[in-house]
């Protein structure tokens, strides 16, 4: 292992953990069942290291190269203010969605619901216990959608884990009635060809469309067949949410033989995934865009039929990107940025060995017009802050800072925290601000960090895997301007226009 022998120190502060007060647990099932990642972004949450490892990892925080085991360090322009514990949920925290004064914090064993009308004291209001990773987890008026992706005996939140080779093994969405808070009602389900990693709305008036990544089907599983060379599209009536169901399955990947015509991964691209569906999509519905970044491609496309994408470009790096995980436009619509989930998530990617150029972001300016709108390169970016290889670091969720006139991000790495970083010239992106916790143990690779890392009504809110809720505050000329802007409602993965 190489760590990092830049000059630079970081300033260390300790940080404070703060118990949530005022707890009302709505739990929908007896006692807790299983909740197995399968598939997942976390693999197993330890990982034997070898003893020269551990030697060089406790000699570099010796050194001040690295926080200590659990030191908060950050940036002088990010405050921590608070962090929450995980309670009831004990599981793999996930992803996050908001709502007016709530947060809405997903985990493999269910969803959280935080009152953060006050960011530096976030009160629970309510835990919901339904097992069934990854619970990726959005909001739209008083529904709640959670995938389930991990195969269960059945869709209730009381299932257990059943292999996925039985027919009668359920995978899919979950919806829930969110009008009380304090206590949210389990409405509907619909089950989903290779289940839900993730999925993306596109809300309507009337209706919201739902658009369900999946992968990694085998022909010995009934429910996931290959080729499974698209997304699962689901319409919810608004009025009638028990009614949601499967209206579409569109082919993103067109092609002649049993995987599709997706990137065929290794051995034709060694150590690229080959594409078997979708990770996940971020829609601009004011600009009727999509990108989804589906393992060995990023695609661009079309949704001014929310029922019927339309793909209008593909790329592929076989050079440097292992796994197209997720991806954020910037507000004029005219860059993306794609994120590389090399290692899975659960790897030490940010060190010397793998370099600045894999795990990370790649930032892609759009040119063009219409359906002939083309996606051309421009740079990568990296964290610039070398991580132990007990750490699992790499490129994860993340949104744009709303600045008119700049391409603002704050983005997740798992241990290697949260970065605030602009890419307003696409050519030379560059951080400008950080957080991050010292590795959680020195003596073996465990997998933990920040899920997610979203910007919401002035305020960044981490979901960390392994310690919990975070509340961060960015005071920075380059980006106050955004404490501005207020949203009603932010899933990440359906951009908004912040300006309108």
């Amino acid at each position: 292992m190489i760590l990092s022998n830049d000059p630079r120190t970081r300033r260390r502060r300790l940080g404070v953990a703060a118990a949530a007060a005022g707890l009302l647990a709505s739990l929908l099932a007896a006692g807790p069942a299983a909740a197995i990642p399968d598939p997942g972004d976390g693999p197993a949450k330890h990982k034997s290291v070898s003893d020269s490892t551990r030697a060089e990892v406790r000699e570099a925080i010796e050194e001040g190269r690295i926080p200590a085991q659990d030191e908060v360090v950050h940036s002088d322009n990010i405050e921590h203010l608070v962090n929450i514990p995980k309670d009831t949920l004990s599981s793999i925290n996930s992803d996050l969605a908001f709502q007016g004064r709530y947060a809405f914090a997903g985990n493999y064993d269910g969803f959280r619901i935080f009152d953060i009308s006050e960011p530096k004291a976030p009160k629970t209001v309510a835990q919901v216990l339904c097992p069934g990773s990854q619970n990726d987890i959005t909001v739209s008026g008083d529904l709640l959608f959670l995938s389930t992706d991990s195969s269960r005996s059945d869709n209730s939140c009381s299932s257990n884990s059943q292999p996925a080779t039985e027919k009668s093994s359920w995978e899919g969405i979950k919806v829930f009635d969110i009008s009380d808070k304090t206590n949210p009602k389990y409405v509907a389900a619909v089950e989903t060809a290779c289940g839900s990693h993730t999925h993306t709305l596109v809300p309507e008036r009337k209706n919201v469309y739902v658009y369900v990544s999946s992968y990694s089907p085998n022909a010995t599983f009934p429910d996931c067949q290959p080729p499974h060379d698209g997304i699962s599209v689901i319409k919810v009536p608004r009025d009638a949410p028990e009614r949601a169901a499967v209206v579409g399955f569109p082919v993103l990947f067109p092609g002649e033989g049993p995987d599709g015509g997706g990137n065929p991964g290794s051995p034709t691209n060694p150590g690229v995934s080959k594409t078997t569906g979708c990770h996940d999509i971020t829609v601009l519905p004011s600009k009727d865009l999509a990108a989804g970044a589906c393992m060995g491609d990023g695609i661009l496309f079309s949704i001014a039929d929310p029922a019927n994408p339309k793909v209008i470009d593909r790329v592929q790096d076989n050079v440097n990107f292992a796994f197209w995980h997720s991806a954020t436009f910037n507000q004029k619509a005219d860059k993306v940025v794609f994120t590389d989930e090399l290692g899975g998530g659960g790897a030490a990617t940010c060190n010397a060995e793998i370099g600045p150029n894999r795990g990370a972001d790649g930032i892609y300016d759009i040119v063009g017009k219409g359906d002939r709108r083309k996606l051309v390169f421009r740079s990568y970016f990296k964290i610039p802050r070398h991580q132990a290889d007990t750490e699992n670091c790499v490129a994860h969720n993340g949104s744009l800072i709303p600045v008119k006139g700049k391409d603002l991000m704050v983005q997740a790495w798992y241990q290697g925290g949260v970065s605030v970083w602009d890419f307003t010239d696409s050519a030379h992106p560059k951080e400008i601000g950080y957080f991050e916790r010292g590795p959680l143990t020195t003596d073996t690779m465990t997998t933990g960090g920040s899920w997610s890392a979203y910007y919401y009504n002035g305020y960044i809110y981490s979901n960390d895997i392994a310690k919990g809720f975070d509340v961060l505050k960015l005071s920075d000329r380059r980006t106050d301007p955004a404490q501005r802007v207020r949203l009603h409602e932010l899933n990440v993965q359906t951009q908004p226009d912040y300006f309108d």
